[in-house]
């Protein structure tokens, strides 16, 4: 049988490129060989595509890539005039360029099938603020927040905000991932250092209620009927005030992950059900991460949704499904399948219009 051919791209233009990179490794090393024949595309952080023999920090080294653009024979094109084709593409793009809908943009355009959600999903989920207010539009549960636009930031100061959230509060970059651009504001000393941080990364800033509350997460896989994993829980050290970009990825001692996550089937059953919920909102596909916050009331808050979620050593959505008896390997070729069945299906779709206009 012939194997299918997956082109892997990871890197990218993002404060998340060595996230990726190191996700993109868990991707290759498990990805089943007897299905899959995979390729490496690496984007460097100025952009820049290339083919690589693995997946390899050193992306530049590689041999300079273009894409053909022709969606009848999509195919990429090294320098030396070398071609390769792509069955399906998966990209391991965390954050700008890869998971706001721009990689999916171009995919869809040239007509390859693409694991991941695609080009409104991915939009809409990327924007903290635009998921939060479709989110809050379903009537699911989300914190109380403001925010404000670079053009406009000085018509909010610590008053206005800590008075309508009260203190503290969270400043959030809207379009970042991996807890970048985020700070937790507990005085007027420190409101203006945490606005150029989040304005540092991008033109828009959300401003949050602080939600004491466990840090839950739980993996959404497949579609029409999509499925929900069982909570999972991250414990986070006395050291750090909040899941910070260190705590997530540098410091082994930072965080201690529970899966399942200990809680009521009540609790549990309202986090799933609400993950499912937040997905289907967002026009997510084939899979994301819900992260959640559950307070000791027994309140659920949604705090955002990842729609290409870590597959590192120490990332919680693989975690999750090799729980639920899902491995690693058969999770990869779950999510593939996932793609060609969708891509499949759009084929029924009629792009051309027969009619009386004259051009």
């Amino acid at each position: 049988m012939e194997k299918t051919r997956i082109a892997i791209l990871y890197g990218g233009r993002s404060v998340e490129h060595g996230v990726s990179i190191n996700s993109a490794r868990n991707i290759a090393k498990f990805i089943d060989r007897q299905q899959f024949e995979p390729f490496y595309i690496g984007i460097t952080e100025a952009g820049t595509w290339h083919l690589t023999p693995e997946v390899d920090k050193h992306i530049s080294a590689g041999e300079p890539l273009t894409l053909v653009l022709d969606a009848q024979r999509p195919r990429f094109r090294t320098a030396a005039g070398r071609e390769l084709t792509a069955d399906v593409a998966f990209p391991v793009l965390h954050g700008t360029d890869g998971e706001d809908g721009s990689i999916q943009g171009l995919f869809k355009a040239m007509d390859i099938p693409l694991v991941g959600t695609g080009v409104l999903g991915s939009a809409i989920s990327m924007s903290k603020l635009i998921s939060k207010k479709i989110l809050q539009a379903a009537g699911l549960p989300v914190a109380d927040f403001l925010y404000c636009y670079f053009d406009n930031r000085d018509a909010f100061s610590f008053a206005r905000v800590s008075e309508t959230l009260g203190l503290p509060f969270m400043v959030k970059s809207a379009n970042l991932g991996s807890s970048v651009g985020v700070s937790k504001v507990k005085s007027a000393a420190e409101f203006d250092h945490a606005l150029d941080e989040a304005f540092r990364f991008d033109h828009v800033v959300l401003f949050e209620k602080y939600v004491k509350g466990r840090e839950v997460e739980c993996a959404i896989l497949g579609n029409q009927p999509a499925q929900a994993s069982l909570p999972g829980e991250i414990i986070i050290s006395d050291k750090y005030e909040f899941y910070t970009f260190d705590a997530k990825y540098v410091d082994p001692e930072a965080v201690q992950i529970k899966i399942p996550a200990s809680m009521t089937a009540r609790e549990s059953d309202t986090v799933r059900e609400l993950s499912l919920k937040a997905y289907q909102a967002l026009a997510c596909e084939d899979f994301a991460r819900v992260d959640l916050f559950l307070t000791a009331e027994g309140d659920v808050f949604v705090n955002e949704i990842n729609t290409i979620p870590g597959f590192t050593n120490s990332s919680m959505y693989p975690m999750m499904w090799k729980e639920r008896g899902l491995g690693f390997t058969e999770l990869i070729t779950r999510l593939v399948q996932l793609a060609e069945k969708r891509h499949q299906h759009s084929k029924r779709l009629q792009r051309g219009y027969q009619s009386a206009l004259k051009f």
